[in-house]
């Protein structure tokens, strides 16, 4: 036997192992594609990704092998991704609007192998996954011009589902017209209140009446079917191919930097989050003199910093209010579960609506 049918030899029999450890991987690939399912988890985790990759790359003790060996975990992790999305494809997703509005985009974005589901309304969207008709629910939370999403900040409160995600989508609003028509015969705009509002400035300029409509892609579609064009809508460039129309001016919003945040709800918590995560929290406070300041104070003092600070009132009470708060750090830790502990003594109610690793940039997912 020469040296090449030596090598070969060995390289049949590490290969017969390989086949082995591959049929175990995707086993254990199957599992992770359940509890996503089970926890309403995207497929794609690029920060896992990246940390798999750093810390087996350091196993390799021959350096010039060390990019052959990211290439080859790469493409093993690629081939994972696949199997995953065969195993989710037949996930339902829910999300309030039409195809075209920006919940249907996020939600693709986010859960690209998913079945998107739509509904008419914030509460019939998350009422979908509470009652099982779907998986997950993808709902807008805060807008930054804009502001708070209340109707779903009162869900999250009055709600059972919890947040597994949050992920931002920079909003870009045109103004889209019949393919006739020019930016002189606009004289009426059509969208949703929040992008008529973010384009207030641009709409005063030009003097155009204004009509709302439950969504944007809702908009565009009711100026593709009035034929009128002396009528636009305020939407994204997707609705604009999605309907047929033509885009008569970009970027119309006066905040350049405007951005939804969107959150994924499930039916059940994940639980496998790293524990430099960040969580929601949600309160009323006992009717007594500073017990607000005391519960803020409880939260700095174990060491949490809040983000966001806001107050809600409560539906059917008069003149009483919840409290909203985004905080870094990990609740389910030693000194979160003291926290919450401390909490409970002037805190009438206490809820913890969910925790995530770290907000995602939708622009930067295809």
């Amino acid at each position: 036997m020469n040296e090449l049918e030596a090598a070969r030899i060995e390289i049949d029999d590490i290969d017969k192992k390989l086949a082995v450890l591959f049929e175990k991987r995707m086993d254990a690939v199957k599992k992770v594609a359940l509890y996503k399912e089970k926890n309403g988890i995207p497929i794609l985790d690029s920060g896992r990704e990246a940390a798999v990759i750093e810390k087996n790359c350091l196993r390799i003790e021959n350096k010039e092998l060390r990019s052959y060996f990211v290439s080859f975990l790469q493409s093993m992790m690629d081939i994972s991704k696949k199997y995953q999305s065969g195993i989710l494809d037949g996930m339902k997703i829910a999300f309030c609007g039409v195809e075209g509005a920006f919940a249907n985009i996020a939600a693709k974005k986010i859960f690209s192998s998913g079945r998107l589901v739509s509904y008419d309304s914030f509460e019939k969207t998350y009422n979908a996954v509470k009652n099982g008709e779907c998986d997950c629910c993808v709902l807008p939370i805060e807008n930054s011009t804009a502001g708070e999403v209340g109707q779903v900040t009162d869900l999250m409160f009055s709600g059972s589902l919890y947040i597994n995600g949050v992920y931002s989508l920079p909003v870009t609003h045109n103004l889209l017209g019949l393919k006739n028509a020019h930016n002189a015969d606009i004289k009426k705009v059509i969208s949703h209140p929040q992008a008529l509002m973010q384009c207030s400035e641009y709409i005063s300029e030009h003097n155009f009446e204004t009509e709302e409509a439950s969504n944007t892609a809702v908009a565009a579609q009711s100026v593709a079917q009035m034929n009128d064009v002396s009528v636009a809508a305020i939407a994204s460039k997707e609705t604009a191919e999605l309907f047929g129309l033509r885009i008569l001016d970009h970027d119309i919003n006066e905040n350049s930097a405007n951005t939804t945040r969107f959150a994924v709800f499930s039916r059940s918590a994940n639980e496998n989050i790293a524990s430099n995560n960040k969580f929601i929290l949600l309160f009323t406070v006992n009717n007594e003199v500073g017990a607000l300041a005391k519960a803020v104070n409880i939260i700095s003092a174990h060491g949490f910093d809040m983000r966001v600070l806001r107050s809600r009132p409560v539906k059917d009470i008069p003149w009483q209010y919840y409290f909203y708060v985004e905080a870094n750090g990990d609740q389910r830790s030693d000194e979160g579960q003291r926290m919450l502990k401390e909490l409970s003594v002037c805190c009438d109610k206490l809820k913890i609506a969910g925790h995530y690793s770290e907000e995602i940039n939708l622009s930067k997912k295809k």
